[in-house]
């Protein structure tokens, strides 16, 4: 559709792709313990190069084993993982389909935090505040090896032949947590003052430019607004955290040191009302959520709310409340801002789903391409739908979230049984990520 600003190329400083949609970064617990890779995510991460996105941005990829927020999930902690991901991003290139890497760091956000570190490393000695999650502040030796580890990150995978890396700095994940005004009391050089929580990122920046040189593509992942009150029973301004005119500013200095493209998001945690903004699915948290009971001071007690017939409903129609009227754009006013402010493409996230709605994004400059990671899981084939004229599909997202409620103990799928003509029918689906298995037993 030669027409269509949705399939024309999308061209950054280093990398380009065939269209303005790419794959968000979501996946389930599909790896090894360890952090190797299995067949399993490469069966994953090809339902999406299949269905025609331009390029696929990996899931939360750890850069050290303490730094992930569960086990199961591949990382890119040490060389021996570089042939994994070369083998992804071979498969995913066959389909003319870009593989970024997002390197990351949970800091004190871990969900199931293994048994090798008992407490997560943070800006901060502040425990979570969703969930209760233990952490201590880093030292500056501990900043300085995880700045290294980020960058070792990021030339293993130009090793292992990836098309660039994304920073996650948003969320409430180990950047966010040095960025925030709510999270960081730090009174060293990385406390304080915007531009001494925005140092520990640009020193990550910096790293990577050195390690890999200036013609490798890497991009950042914000939050443009952290919303860090929203759930207090009493919003105090002053724990809103990061404004939409601080993140300017970041997005400004990161330009200045050579990433390539600023990827909007929201919210100071994972979950957030505003990221992945929708449902809060109460049964399928209760099924799911005990797995977490034991990580944090509050997971119990968020545990038996959930399961409150009281307390339960209540907290769904907060949850709600605090997210909005909004879903689909929920961050195109963020991203219109900073498009306007700096050099580089913009990429926004927030339950896109619908053609028109994307086609007058990018028309009216309000981002240069979108990020799409729950309707992709509910119809893979989403941008071949598009492609053939389709506005939206005829079986949408419901926004539900249930995917994401299942994705810490459950296979990662689409679990909005409506949407399917039976419960089985809605199993195999979500079992196709395990075909083709690792190995065969045939002969």
């Amino acid at each position: 559709m030669p027409d269509d600003p949705i399939f024309e190329p999308l061209r950054f400083r280093n990398l380009e792709i065939k269209n303005r949609i790419l794959r968000s970064n979501v996946s389930g617990r599909f790896d090894n313990y360890d952090g190797s890779g299995t067949q399993a995510r490469i069966n994953w991460e090809l339902k999406f190069a299949r269905g025609g996105v331009g390029a696929i941005i990996s899931s939360f990829v750890p850069v050290t084993i303490q730094g992930r927020i569960v086990p199961n999930y591949a990382t890119i902690d040490r060389d021996e993982c570089i042939p994994f991901w070369r083998e992804l991003g071979r498969k995913v290139h066959e389909q003319d389909c870009k593989f970024i890497l997002q390197l990351s760091h949970s800091g004190r956000q871990r969900d199931i935090p293994g048994v090798e570190f008992g407490s997560g490393l943070s800006s901060t000695d502040q425990d979570e505040e969703l969930h209760g999650f233990p952490c201590r502040a880093m030292t500056k030796n501990e900043v300085t090896e995880t700045v290294t580890a980020f960058a070792e990150g990021a030339r293993r995978a130009r090793e292992a032949g990836l098309d660039g890396v994304e920073l996650h700095g948003a969320n409430g994940y180990l950047i966010t947590q040095f960025l925030s005004s709510a999270i960081n009391d730090r009174e060293d050089e990385y406390g304080g003052p915007l531009e001494n929580r925005a140092r520990f990122v640009r020193e990550v920046v910096g790293a990577i430019r050195e390690k890999v040189g200036p013609d490798f593509h890497l991009q950042m992942k914000i939050s443009a607004v952290e919303h860090h009150n929203v759930l207090d029973f009493f919003p105090d301004k002053k724990r809103a955290g990061n404004t939409l005119e601080d993140s300017i500013q970041v997005c400004k200095w990161l330009a200045e040191d050579g990433v390539d493209a600023i990827h909007v998001s929201s919210g100071s945690s994972f979950p957030h009302p505003t990221n992945p903004p929708g449902d809060l699915p109460l049964e399928a948290a209760v099924r799911t959520y005990d797995i977490m009971a034991s990580s944090g001071s509050r997971t119990f007690a968020n545990y038996k709310s959930l399961r409150s017939r009281l307390l339960g409903p209540l907290l769904r129609r907060a949850w709600i409340k605090a997210r909005g009227e909004t879903i689909e754009g929920i961050n195109l006013e963020a991203s219109e801002v900073i498009k306007a402010a700096v050099p580089v493409p913009v990429l926004c996230t927030g339950g896109f789903q619908t053609a028109s709605v994307i086609r007058g994004a990018i028309e009216a400059g309000r981002c240069d391409g979108v990020t799409i990671a729950r309707p992709l899981i509910a119809n893979n084939d989403l941008v071949k739908m598009f492609s053939a004229g389709k506005d939206r599909p005829d079986e949408p997202c419901t926004y539900c979230n249930k995917c994401l409620a299942h994705a810490a103990k459950n296979p990662l799928g689409c679990y909005e049984e409506s949407r399917f003509r039976s419960h089985e029918e809605m199993i195999e689906e979500i079992m196709t990520v395990f075909d083709p298995p690792p190995f065969s037993t045939s002969g």
